[in-house]
């Protein structure tokens, strides 16, 4: 007779196997997705990024800390709240000037007045 280990470890081997296979067959629907990116794209999007949030940091016009960047295959996406409009354009043309930057997403908010 099995002693209770093995029972319980294969017990848990045999019923891990229908999740494995739907992660599996998961694998390749979205096209889209970061997942999808080589190696070589994801490093070149995280530098773009890195470099955009710097621009933003480096400007007096724009609360660097107010404003997310994202970037995925060289299309920048800002978003947060900003106090102006034009500051909010402005970040969106910091953002554009960044060398590798496709094109600019500009999700950013005004914040309401208080």
């Amino acid at each position: 007779m099995m002693n209770r280990r093995t029972m319980l470890g294969a017990t848990v081997a045999i019923l891990s196997l229908p999740l494995i296979s739907a992660c599996d067959s998961m694998r390749g629907r979205d096209s889209d997705s970061k997942r999808s990116e080589s190696p070589g794209e994801y490093i070149d999007d995280a530098t773009i990024t890195t470099k955009v949030k710097a621009a933003l940091v480096e400007s007096k016009e724009v609360k660097a800390r107010e404003v997310n960047v994202e970037t995925y295959r060289g299309v920048v996406q800002l978003s947060g709240f900003v106090s102006t409009q034009a500051e909010a354009q402005k970040a969106a043309e910091i953002a554009r000037s960044v060398k590798g930057v496709q094109s600019v997403k500009n999700d950013i908010r005004i914040k309401p007045a208080s």
